[in-house]
């Protein structure tokens, strides 16, 4: 049978680290046998003298040698220990090559979802949604609490996810566009400056070696040969903007198409890439649940699912009042005769309490239809007896409001907008976190690293994120060293490929930092572009901590501080507040989301 390069470099790199564990117990004998005519001529029992009765006949003579020969028994038994520890390692070490030698490569399955909030799903504790097959996930993988984006829009989140970058890094910050440069005093759209063969599909089909498929919303209006690399896909379908057409002389709602499409790949790939032992990646990429944009029906479910939810009714947010709308910053409410986007969709979806119950309802019978969807693709998983070889995880884009602060839609710095799901079920995933929630905050750029690391490879210098899978392997960051002999194959240190975590923030004793090899971060810098005009999205940017977050409107330079502790829906801004405990928090939190953002922006190979 003929090897493929990803099996073949498995092996090279295993046995180097073999190499290199059996060169260090080698040195450890050297070291132990240097010392053994001094040390081993003690009889072994002289390490139990506290044991023995003061009138012992051995008790004066050991007495008498204890000065003279302690140092060299300690140095003998550290160095005896040590041994064993190794020698223990290594037999750990090559036992679970073994196994993993038998196992075939994993595949990997994305469910990436729109607009969907992290309290859209039953096992978020949503009283009224319906997600029976997202729940099932989480009782069997881990559901990240406290998961965010770094900006909260389509297709910048997108971009984030095919290139592990902060918008400062890979600039994609303009639909089908990207940013615009003058150039010779003209303008030039630079679409995804992100070199294809760096992006995540590109890097996964032709270093990894795996099938690879999209289908679903790309969301970048752009080329995907060009900017993703040719022939980087085995299967490519991309379906946005719309939520029924008509196909084949019927109508189609476009979840049953990303349905459809994902069943094609999977029986594609048992046809053509599971002969040839390649696992797959597939990202199930849904255009559920973003609302037909202009259209004033917004959410237009299937016809099946509209007899759900008919008798619930949805609970209003405590803070969808006129009086969190007006606690909003000013320029929400332009006098120029503009409006704010939000606001517009707000009253698009929400300003009567009847639209409100309806928008919201077609909402969650989307959710639902996509749930049901992420049963049947695993139906066929089963079916094909892949489902316990396959890493599965749900995600999604961005948040929404629905109703919070008088807006919809997404955007801001706020934790509707910023927050959302993220389950994993993972068959490297060890038992005792089966079924656990994790609140670390996890980010959208650490997705590209997780999937890399996944099927062999470390993320890029350029990326900025890192592997989650340390967060649910052995024993967390405890077992990272035990965890690196699994598929993925790590090293057994924290492989970060170049890249540098950076130091942690002056305020706190430690407490705020990006991460390091043995911690995970705590806080986190966010950033969103302004759209068209000031007044219709401006920029927002904010550094985000669990128990304070601080923004910033770059538009007006407009500061706002919120304690989440005692204020978690973001009513009560402490700007201006005199307590010296919020005017110290302030100032360190001024100095540090200068620091995040100028790591963002810099060409500097670091993780945030």
């Amino acid at each position: 049978m003929v090897r493929t390069l990803q099996s073949q470099q498995s092996r090279v790199s295993r046995m180097l680290v073999i190499l290199l564990i059996t060169l260090s117990v080698i040195l450890v004998a050297i070291l132990v046998s240097v010392h053994q005519l001094d040390v081993f001529s003690i009889p072994q029992h002289t390490t139990r003298e506290q044991d023995m009765p003061d009138n012992h006949p051995l008790h004066d003579k050991m007495s008498r040698n204890v000065d003279t020969n302690q140092l060299l028994i300690d140095k003998a038994q550290r160095a005896r220990w040590l041994a064993h520890q190794w020698k223990q390692k290594f037999r750990e070490l090559q036992q679970q090559m073994e196994e993993d030698e038998k196992q075939p490569p994993m595949n990997i399955l994305l469910f990436y979802a729109d607009d969907w909030r992290h309290d859209t799903m039953g096992a978020a504790g949503n009283p009224i949604v319906k997600t029976p097959f997202i729940d099932a996930l989480a009782k069997e993988g881990v559901r990240f609490v406290e998961n965010c984006v770094t900006t909260s829009i389509c297709w910048i989140s997108r971009a984030t996810l095919y290139t592990g970058q902060y918008l400062a890094r890979h600039h994609f910050e303009m639909l089908g566009r990207g940013r615009t440069l003058l150039k010779d005093g003209k303008p030039v759209e630079m679409k995804l400056e992100v070199p294809a063969n760096e992006t995540l599909y590109s890097l996964m089909k032709k270093k990894a070696k795996y099938f690879v498929g999209h289908a679903g919303k790309l969301g970048l209006w752009i080329d995907h040969q060009e900017y993703l690399g040719e022939g980087t896909f085995d299967y490519f379908v991309d379906e946005d903007g719309w939520h029924w057409r008509e196909m084949g002389g019927k109508m189609v709602h476009i979840t049953d198409k990303n349905t459809g499409d994902a069943l094609r790949f999977l029986k594609m790939w048992e046809q053509k890439g599971k002969p040839k032992q390649k696992p797959f990646f597939l990202n199930v990429a849904y255009f559920a649940t973003h609302a037909v944009d202009g259209d004033t029906r917004q959410y237009m479910p299937q016809n099946k699912s509209m007899a759900m939810y008919e008798n619930d009714t949805i609970p209003i947010p405590a803070t969808a009042t006129e009086e969190a709308w007006q606690k909003m910053p000013y320029f929400f409410r332009p006098k120029s005769g503009g409006m704010n986007e939000g606001r517009t969709r707000w009253m698009w979806r929400y300003d009567e309490p009847d639209k409100h119950q309806r928008m919201m309802k077609n909402y969650y019978r989307m959710a639902s239809e996509v749930d049901t969807s992420v049963g049947i693709i695993l139906k066929e998983l089963e079916m094909q007896g892949q489902l316990n070889n396959t890493m599965i995880i749900f995600t999604t884009d961005n948040g929404n409001f629905h109703a919070e602060h008088g807006l919809a839609d997404k955007w801001y710095p706020h934790q509707e907008s910023i927050r959302v799901p993220l389950v994993i079920k993972d068959p490297r995933m060890s038992p005792e976190f089966f079924g656990t929630t994790n609140d670390e905050f996890t980010l959208n750029i650490d997705l590209a690293a997780t999937v890399l690391a996944a099927a062999g490879l470390d993320p890029l210098p350029t990326m900025m994120g890192r592997d989650m899978s340390i967060l649910y392997r052995k024993n967390g960051f405890e077992g990272e060293v035990a965890a690196t002999t699994s598929q993925s194959r790590r090293k057994t240190f924290a492989s970060t490929n170049g890249r540098q975590y950076i130091d942690p923030s002056s305020d706190g004793g430690g407490k705020y930092h990006s991460g390091s090899e043995s911690s995970w971060r705590t806080e986190f810098f966010y950033e969103h572009p302004m759209h068209s005009h000031p007044d219709y999205i401006p920029s927002s940017e904010a550094l985000v901590r669990k128990d304070y977050k601080y923004f910033y409107w770059p538009n007006f330079k407009y500061e706002q501080l919120f304690d989440l502790k005692n204020d978690p829906g973001e009513l009560n801004d402490l700007i201006t507040s005199k307590n010296p405990v919020h005017q110290t928090k302030l100032k360190e939190m001024r100095k540090r989301f200068v620091e995040l953002k100028m790591m963002a922006h810099s060409d500097l190979p670091v993780i945030l």
